[in-house]
């Protein structure tokens, strides 16, 4: 693997902890700007939303600009929104920073994963992927458990400030390490758009909103499960989300390696065995070790999904694969919202915490029937011949808007 992986990864790293971290320190920042916990979780509400809106837009607006050089502008907005959460003398200013340092968040993941792809051989493409990926990962198990308790003891401020060096750090390896690829010839934002009308690759940012969503549909509830259901004290509740990012790691990196040997095969595994963890989980929650065991297991088979949809996404919408791909990472923050308003349904409907487990397995399994349902329409579709092949070639001839 190409050290230019390296420069991505702590990229990947930096943005991963500015994302998670803030969510144990709200009561710290609520507290200096004398808002509730409710007001303060806005600063996690605008970041998702920022991450959803902001990849597309980033994206098209960095279509004329090299891909090495949009990495760095987008490095460059992360830094500042951080700095300016750092120094923020009011909530509304550190809302503004934490929206600013978002729209980094899908564009980098989305050209990052290109970027990757087109550093190695064909074969090591989703491998290329996960590698940069797994900054985000470790990003949980060392990023934001550190940063929390920088934040708990020497103060929030710090812990920004510390993740807008990281930010300089990774605008440093990209600017060094990360070669000046080539635009390709004949790609237009008409052919980036274009790749949408692609069933597939419609089916696979399906499948990415839906397969992991169904993590967040009981990790988002992890806390109140853990501390009413399992009986573990509030206190260890970090330790089982350092737990739930080892199997992070683990998974990403397997999901990567087998997703480049078979591909949609990796994806029925790992999301049939998700479905299952998760509907297991709703009887393991009620013994301490075998909720821990399997809350490790969830972040396994949740991220070894990650590789193979973002590589789906990118054979799919091959030859104008940027939008696209940026566009998938958006559908994750769109999973991860749309499995925590349903866990929450069931909640207040009185089905108890272990309920949102439920939610999560059949939000993987509906991401499961897509796949064997997008790969019975791959096969059923015929190869191009001669005269479709020049043809699509024509097409792929510069388009200028």
């Amino acid at each position: 693997m190409p050290l230019a992986l390296l420069a991505l990864a702590i990229g990947a790293f930096g943005i991963g902890t500015t994302e998670f971290v803030i969510m144990g320190l709200l009561p710290q920042v609520a507290g200096d700007f004398g808002v509730s916990i409710p007001t303060a979780g806005f600063l996690v509400t605008g970041y998702a939303l920022g991450v959803m809106f902001g990849a597309p837009l980033m994206t098209v607006l960095g279509t004329r600009i090299p891909r090495k050089r949009m990495l760095m502008v987008l490095m460059g907005f992360f830094i500042v929104g951080n700095l300016l959460s750092a120094v923020a003398p009011v909530f509304a200013v550190m809302l503004i920073g934490r929206v600013v340092a978002s729209l980094a968040h899908g564009a980098f993941f989305g050209i990052g994963s290109v970027v990757a792809a087109e550093l190695v051989a064909p074969a090591k493409k989703a491998g290329a992927i996960a590698m940069m990926f797994t900054g985000l990962t470790v990003a949980n198990v060392v990023g934001v458990p550190l940063g929390t308790l920088i934040g708990q003891s020497v103060g929030w401020r710090v812990t920004f400030a510390i993740v807008a060096a990281l930010g300089l750090i990774g605008l440093a390896g990209i600017a060094k390490l990360v070669p000046d690829l080539p635009k390709p010839e004949g790609v237009r934002l008409r052919h980036e758009v274009a790749a949408f009308k692609n069933v597939q690759v419609l089916l696979a940012m399906a499948m990415t909103v839906l397969g992991f969503g169904g993590v967040f549909a009981a990790i988002t509830y992890i806390t109140p499960m853990m501390t009413h259901v399992a009986g573990f004290a509030e206190g260890s509740v970090t330790w089982l989300l350092v737990l739930f990012g080892l199997g992070m790691v683990g998974g990403n990196l397997i999901g990567g390696r087998f997703a480049d040997r078979a591909l949609m095969p990796m994806l029925y595994v790992s999301l049939g065995a998700l479905a299952l963890v998760l509907g297991l989980f709703t009887v393991t929650a009620h013994h301490k070790i075998l909720a821990a065991i399997t809350i490790a297991l969830i972040g396994a088979l949740g991220f070894a999904t990650v590789p193979p949809l973002q590589k789906r996404v990118l054979d799919q919408a091959s030859g104008a694969p940027t939008l696209a791909s940026a566009v998938n990472i958006g559908a994750f923050n769109a999973g991860n919202a749309l499995a925590a308003w349903l866990g929450g349904l069931v909640i207040t409907a009185g089905l108890g915490y272990t309920a949102p487990n439920w939610v999560g397995a059949v939000l993987a399994a509906s991401a499961l029937v897509l796949a064997i349902l997008s790969a019975f329409l791959e096969r059923r579709t015929p190869a191009p011949g001669p005269a479709a092949a020049a043809a699509e070639q024509r097409h792929a001839e510069p388009v200028h808007i």
